[in-house]
């Protein structure tokens, strides 16, 4: 009790940020409690700094190459020109933005998409005169499908990273496994959402109003190399993935190329401020993450995960349906209550106490990561990126309260949630098991 304690003191911490407080303290004062009681120990720390530092450097290596090229005005760029495929008609430019945030996903990860791409469309869509119900339309949009669709590649969310890092799932076998699942979670948020919204969505708007995207370029040097040095990227992931290379210095050394060209080093005069964009990278989640799973591992040596292990243990003996199934909602509701970082490695670690047949121990850790993906959308405080995203709403001048967001999510979310499990559960017996997670 004491540990679950301190827990959800550190969580709620976390969540509400007292006076600005960052993140990285209010989780670094949990660990320091449980450190003093003995809830977890010294020896502690290099396993959980085992499991947390790829997933963590890849994820900070990722924003800083986001915020560049948002500098470079990149995404604004093609915000507009989906914005003109769209050919004046809202009810078809909101599945193009849903497509948009989705790719946008998949390559920046969740918490890029979310609160990159919430102000840009925000601010084409207050250029082209939207009433506020047609805005929020597109707004609610873009904030759900970056969770929802955040499952194809390691890269594409935080949780990913832990849990490949945690069951050694490689870059290629984890987007063989999760993309075509992910499609089918595309399909799914985006009839759910033009169910709810297509009607409110459904108006017209003058294309000549929109900004030439040519315009909204501010970096071309940035803007030009993007494009080579992000595929580079992704060749170098799957290249590097049967090499056993982290995926944090594949991405380190893309985020190191992109801010020599925006500085234009050794020479100097960029365009973009880089002291801004380092400042602006999301430091405070090295600390948070080595911090709060201390905390979570103090769970753990409390028999949490035990207790979460035999739950799933029943779950596997019906089989890779009940397997998947139960594992992905276990997971979506903790995520929804507890947060879906702490939840990940809560599941990965009861996960790697159960010991069944590999094809279900597969179900099992695919499924936790969708939950933990897909399940913080019932709650608003189910992941930080949903937290930030409803603060910069605010900043913005739209106030999105706890009733209302619920709403949404528990309209959205568990049908997209089991659609996504049940694909899983269809997919993984056609494509065989890896012989690990």
């Amino acid at each position: 009790m004491l540990a679950f304690a301190i827990f959800i003191a550190t969580l709620a911490l976390v969540i509400w940020q007292p006076r600005g407080l960052g993140i990285g303290w209010s989780a670094m004062a949990g660990a320091a409690v449980d450190l003093a009681l003995g809830i977890v120990h010294w020896r502690n720390i290099p396993t959980v700094w085992h499991i947390v530092w790829n997933a963590t450097f890849t994820f900070v290596a990722l924003i800083v190459v986001s915020l560049l090229l948002d500098e470079a005005g990149f995404f604004r760029w093609a915000a507009l020109h989906v914005a003109r495929w769209g050919r004046g008609r809202g009810r078809l430019l909101l599945p193009l933005v849903v497509l948009f945030g989705f790719a946008i996903a998949a390559v920046f990860a969740n918490d890029g998409a979310a609160l990159l791409l919430t102000p840009i469309v925000m601010a084409i869509l207050a250029s082209l005169e939207f009433p506020p119900a047609a805005a929020l339309a597109f707004i609610i949009a873009t904030g759900f499908v970056a969770d929802t669709t955040s499952l194809p590649l390691v890269i594409s969310n935080l949780v990913n990273i832990v849990s490949a890092n945690f069951f050694g799932i490689g870059f290629t076998r984890y987007a063989l496994v999760m993309v075509p699942v992910d499609l089918v979670a595309l399909a799914a948020t985006l009839g759910v959402l033009m169910l709810r919204y297509g009607t409110v969505a459904s108006r017209h708007y003058d294309v000549d109003d929109l900004e030439a995207p040519a315009h909204a370029i501010r970096d071309h040097v940035v803007f030009r190399a993007a494009w080579p040095v992000l595929a580079l990227l992704f060749v170098a992931y799957f290249v590097t993935a049967p090499l056993g290379v982290p995926v944090s210095y594949v991405t380190i050394a893309g985020a190191i190329a992109m801010l020599a060209l925006a500085a234009r080093w050794p020479g100097g005069g960029g365009v973009i401020d880089i002291g801004r964009v380092l400042r602006g990278a999301p430091w405070q989640v090295v600390i948070f993450s080595l911090s709060m799973y201390l905390v979570v591992y103090g769970l753990r040596n409390a028999g949490l995960t035990d207790q979460l292990a035999s739950l799933l243990r029943i779950f596997a003996a019906h089989g890779i349906w009940v397997a998947s199934l139960g594992t992905g909602i276990l997971a979506a509701l903790l995520s929804s209550v507890m947060n879906n970082m702490p939840s990940v490695l809560v599941g990965a670690l009861a996960i790697s106490h159960v010991h069944p047949p590999t094809a279900i121990r597969d179900a099992m850790v695919y499924a936790n990561v969708i939950g933990c993906d897909l399940g913080p959308k019932l709650t608003p405080i189910g992941s930080l990126a949903t937290l930030l995203w409803l603060h910069v709403l605010a900043g913005k001048g739209v106030r999105i309260g706890w009733g209302q967001y619920m709403r949404v999510g528990l309209l959205i979310t568990p049908p997209v949630l089991l659609v996504t499990l049940a694909a899983l559960a269809l997919w993984l017996p056609m494509l065989g098991s890896s012989g690990h997670g």
